[in-house]
């Protein structure tokens, strides 16, 4: 996978993650993917509804030793 900014969200709890991701969002080009590390348990939930209402596409989540990954592909 081709990510293009990655955005270390461990140790945040609710709703930084989300500030944070929507903050690299702004950085990034439609297309291009977003890769997110969060260790906050409600960050899966959270990243998974915003990614779909903002229009964008959850291409992959995994848990690595407490530590949840996503990669987010902006959408246009």
């Amino acid at each position: 996978m081709n990510v293009t900014k990655t955005l270390d969200a461990t140790g945040l709890a609710c709703p930084m993650p989300i500030v944070k991701t929507k903050k690299a969002m702004k950085d990034i080009e439609a297309g291009e993917v977003l890769e997110i590390h969060a260790t906050d348990q409600g960050a899966k939930a959270d990243l998974t509804a915003w990614a779909k209402s903002g229009g964008h596409e959850l291409l992959q989540t995994e848990e690595d030793n407490g530590v949840f990954k996503f990669w987010i592909k902006k959408g246009e």
